[in-house]
């Protein structure tokens, strides 16, 4: 398993995984999001795993992120944007390689805290941040009004 940053030359794929883990957006979107996400002008970074052939079998996405963070106490923090995994790949280790690259770049940031959310409804999701580490800070639900 090797872990690399995403260049221009990875979108693609990117794009590709991205619209598994995110079904209601195409690829297409997904590839024009993340030229404008990881095209040097904001601090982001994607990472993608691939096999022994060369194959994209996961990605991870992280942002650093300056406003409140749910649960975090500091600013910067490196935030879990969106990790993912192609099933055939799930409970190899590969999360956990993605997670520690995306970890390195926050601490390369200057981050001492790693945030991160899950949807109330996915328990998947929250068994995987426990896996890798994560310790659940505040359960929020969310309310508009329409005016």
């Amino acid at each position: 398993m090797r872990i690399h940053p995403c260049g221009a030359d990875d979108l693609d794929e990117l794009a590709a995984l991205r619209a598994d883990l995110w079904p209601d957006s195409s690829v297409d979107e997904h590839r024009a999001d993340a030229g404008e996400h990881y095209d040097g002008s904001r601090a982001a970074a994607a990472f993608l795993a691939r096999d022994e052939h060369g194959t994209a079998v996961g990605f991870g996405e992280v942002t650093l992120r300056h406003d409140y963070v749910n649960g975090c106490e500091t600013s910067p923090v490196a935030f879990l944007e969106g990790l993912y995994v192609v099933p055939a790949h799930r409970r190899g280790g590969v999360a956990r390689a993605l997670c520690e690259a995306l970890e390195t770049w926050g601490r390369d940031q200057g981050c001492s805290e790693f945030g991160s959310d899950a949807l109330l409804g996915n328990a998947t999701g929250q068994q995987m941040h426990a896996a890798l580490g994560f310790t659940e800070r505040e359960r929020v639900v969310y309310y508009r009004k329409m005016l």
